[in-house]
């Protein structure tokens, strides 16, 4: 697959799942706005019939009174009722209230030239209305204006008419205003048909309600009411058409949000865990995706490598044999001598090529049986220095020892940590521009033995120290392979070294060499 293919594919795969969260999202938030507003909807409505039902009750009280005095009367008026009052006394104050509310009821008969309609006559009704409220503060001057008005005489009460319950339930709004609210409504009443109206629209949510006149407090409400604008709602009651008492009932649901929440909480949930499981798939894959093409690269510069450091070898051999061939040559047995060692010295170096990738193949799959024994770790290091003594003295270089640990028993096995310690110093003698110049040292901390292997070659930078014990990887150089290897023997060292419960890492930078840290822990 191209570079240009993979990028766009990833970019189409990112913007479909980005779309898909954004989908998710949108119609999770537009399913919370829709119980938002369905909730509302029903507490309105609750508040509207409750304030509607109580006005009613009340007036259907004070009908209920006028219509038992109705039914006292052995033989009722048939004199219709224009005017109705309402008479209060107020002990404490001494004022005595007479409200009147009046139906005047005109009938007109006009001749059919008012309207060409081809009817005869036509019957048209009028019905007025007229309200007023004294408050007199004495007797006396109560008695002086029933005296005067003789209207207010009326002693004979009739049934009411349609017209005369709309004048009825006027004058009681009016009248209604001056009587303490507390006194007109029950807590009890208001939560019977608050509770009852919710659960209509299974709206079952606990509740906190009063009514306030003029935006103050009034003995009408339950214990836990707390005024919260954000999650209060409030509806008109006991209109009465002025501005005496501007009465109000209002609710609110401390626990609004959650139940709103509550109703596609499941919803949100499942939507989030599969979104999640989504995002994790496909991080996954694109983790896999990129480790593949990663991984893939790596092998075909390894390839590219070992082909590399192969041919080099064969070349040798080659040219070998064909100088061995030659009669001249092959008569001079010092030269024919000197040929065969190199075959075989370039032999033993693919050969160990080869044995150092099914190496590591055989530790991928756990198929290398390592046997340890206690071992002195500073007899390994001196035997690792017998590997490579002759290669840094033929580059003029030199390995010094500072073996300064007191004590240096391991429980390790001896051939594989002794290449450990050989391919850390292959690498530091190949990494090394100049002659090699090598510093080893350990050292005991705690229960631990460090051992440090310290070079003075080309180091490498912060994103090749993160990566440099990681199978096939070679810093980049482009296609110069002035430095052979494959790229796996710090992979193998890093292997190895786990295996002996220890811990390596490495401390480098550009131009000034590196250094190899080893912790392993120490027998007694």
């Amino acid at each position: 697959m191209g570079k240009k293919l993979f990028i766009i594919l990833v970019l189409l795969m990112s913007l479909s799942l980005i779309g898909i969260i954004f989908v998710q999202a949108y119609y999770i938030n537009n399913s919370i706005k829709n119980e938002e507003e369905q909730f509302n909807f029903n507490v309105k409505k609750a508040l509207s019939f409750t304030a509607r039902q109580i006005e009613e009750d009340e007036i259907e009280r004070y009908y209920d009174k006028y219509q038992s005095l109705v039914d006292q009367e052995k033989q009722a008026d048939t004199v219709a009722i224009s005017n109705i009052f309402l008479y209060q006394q107020n002990e404490n104050t001494n004022e005595t209230i007479i409200s009147r509310s009046g139906i005047l009821e005109e009938n007109y008969k006009l001749p059919s030239s008012f309207f060409d309609i081809g009817l005869d006559s036509i019957n048209i009704k009028r019905i007025l209305n007229k309200s007023e409220t004294k408050i007199y503060s004495n007797r006396g001057t109560l008695d002086n204006e029933l005296q005067s008005n003789p209207i207010y005489s009326m002693s004979k009460i009739a049934r009411l008419t349609e017209a005369e319950k709309i004048a009825l339930a006027e004058l009681l709004k009016v009248a209604g205003s001056r009587v303490p609210i507390h006194k007109r409504i029950d807590n009890a009443v208001i939560d019977s048909l608050l509770s009852s109206k919710l659960k209509e629209d299974n709206v079952e949510l606990a509740y906190e309600f009063a009514i306030y006149s003029n935006d103050l407090a009034t003995k009408v409400q339950s214990e836990g009411f707390e005024l919260e604008k954000s999650a209060t709602y409030s509806i008109p009651i006991f209109d009465s058409g002025t501005d005496r008492n501007n009465y109000r009932l209002l609710v609110n649901f401390p626990k609004r949000n959650k139940f709103i929440q509550s109703s596609i909480i499941r919803m949100t949930l499942l939507s989030i865990i599969f979104t999640s499981i989504i995002i994790i798939a496909y991080s996954s894959a694109l983790l896999q995706l990129f480790k593949q093409r990663k991984i893939s690269e790596i092998k075909t510069d390894f390839i590219n490598n070992m082909t590399h450091e192969f041919k080099t070898p064969i070349a040798t051999i080659n040219l070998a044999l064909d100088a061995i061939k030659n009669p001249k040559v092959i008569e001079d047995k010092e030269r024919v001598m000197r040929y065969l060692q190199m075959i075989k010295d370039e032999n033993k170096r693919m050969h160990a090529q080869v044995e150092n990738v099914l190496r590591i193949s055989k530790l991928e799959k756990n198929e290398l049986n390592i046997s340890k024994d206690r071992v002195k770790l500073h007899d390994l290091i001196e035997d690792a220095l017998t590997h490579v003594e002759l290669i840094v003295e033929d580059r003029k270089g030199f390995i010094k020892t500072h073996l300064d640990a007191d004590k240096s028993s391991v429980l390790a096995n001896e051939t594989h940590f002794t290449n450990v310690i050989v391919n850390i110093l292959d690498n530091a003698i190949k990494y090394s521009p100049n002659a090699p110049k090598i510093d080893v040292y350990t050292e005991n901390v705690g229960t631990n033995i460090i051992l440090k292997i310290k070079d003075q070659g080309s180091g490498m930078s912060k994103a090749a120290q993160k990566r440099v014990f990681e199978k096939f990887y070679r810093e980049h150089t482009g296609n110069i392979h002035n430095v052979k290897g494959h790229g796996l023997g710090l992979a193998y060292v890093k292997r190895i070294v786990d295996d002996h419960q220890g811990h390596i890492s490495v401390e480098s930078e550009k131009e000034k060499g590196s250094t190899f840290i080893i912790k392993l822990p120490l027998i007694s």
